[in-house]
């Protein structure tokens, strides 16, 4: 598991001051990638249009280009604004595999100080059941600090 207090405190230091969303992304995306050995892919899905989701920064394999709102699992996070923690991808109807190595799948929209949906964080674990509701707590109370 994840230190998330040390983790909190490291992309608080290294990103105090900082408003630009994609430097921000590209910090917690590495910084995030790299605290637990159950993290395969980490990354953003930006907003860029009106219902679709362009790769940001990321770190892990190659991931899908673009997926529109309720497609998949990060499409249903933005369509919904709701974290999805899907134990078993094979299980969630719609799927998209972006990797065949992909078991389980934690993905947290992600808004700005307005309230406006402006990505989703997606994390993929090559594990089955690999994330908790604690992750999904500890990520999201990041992204919230980060983004507000």
């Amino acid at each position: 598991m994840a230190d998330y207090a040390l983790l909190a405190k490291t992309i608080a230091a290294l990103t105090e001051g900082e408003t630009d969303p994609v430097a921000l992304m590209a910090t917690i995306t590495c910084e995030v990638h790299h605290a637990d050995t159950r993290f395969d892919w980490t990354g953003f899905y930006r907003v860029t249009e009106p219902g679709m989701l362009k790769i940001g920064p990321y770190q892990g394999g190659h991931g899908c280009l673009t997926i529109p709102f309720g497609k998949g699992v990060c499409g249903a996070a933005a369509q919904s604004r709701q974290i999805q923690l899907v134990p078993d991808v094979d299980a969630f109807a719609g799927h998209i595999a972006c990797s065949s190595s992909t078991r389980s799948e934690l993905v947290i929209p992600v808004t700005d100080a307005t309230g406006t949906l402006i990505a989703v964080f997606d994390i993929d674990s090559d594990q089955p059941d690999a994330f908790t509701d604690r992750d999904a707590t500890e990520l999201q109370a990041i992204l919230t600090r980060a983004f507000a």
